[in-house]
């Protein structure tokens, strides 16, 4: 979905468009059993991986972001660290999505799903984090009702 084209950045984690260059890590994620379970998710081959990370960019019923855990800002506020040390000091933890999913085809219907695949990142508030930007972006930007 071309809504997801940008970064959101928050105080601990930041949404990143979920590009090509991510595949590798998330398909090693997804090779963990426990994750399949808690996803519902069958393996899938690293060409498969990259098959479905286009499919999803393209598909207009899916919002798909990657969550990355931000460097320690210390008393310096996102708006004064460069980009580029954004980039190179945060690291990928997992994914949060957007499904706009009603038999209907009601566009304010969706299921949200946030992973943090990388287990020493859970229970540090980071899921929690991207939860809430996920649910304002699905909010604003797709006018998804967060609760019926």
């Amino acid at each position: 979905m071309k809504l997801n084209e940008n970064t959101v950045l928050a105080k601990k984690v930041a949404l990143v468009p979920y590009k090509p260059e991510h595949v590798p890590r998330y398909h090693e994620w997804m090779k963990s059993p426990f994750l399949q379970e808690m996803t519902a998710s069958e393996p899938l081959t690293l060409e498969e991986e990259y098959e479905m990370q286009k499919s999803w960019n393209q598909d207009e019923d899916k919002l798909t972001f990657i969550i990355t855990s931000l460097p320690s800002c210390d008393s310096r506020s996102l708006q004064n660290i460069p980009q580029k040390e954004i980039k190179d000091h945060n690291v990928m933890i997992g994914d949060a999505n957007i499904f706009l999913n009603d038999q209907d085809q009601d566009k304010t219907f969706g299921e949200i799903e946030v992973m943090i695949a990388e287990p020493s990142y859970r229970r540090t508030g980071r899921g929690r984090e991207a939860l809430a930007i996920i649910m304002g972006y699905g909010n604003q930007g797709l006018e998804i009702v967060l609760a019926r």
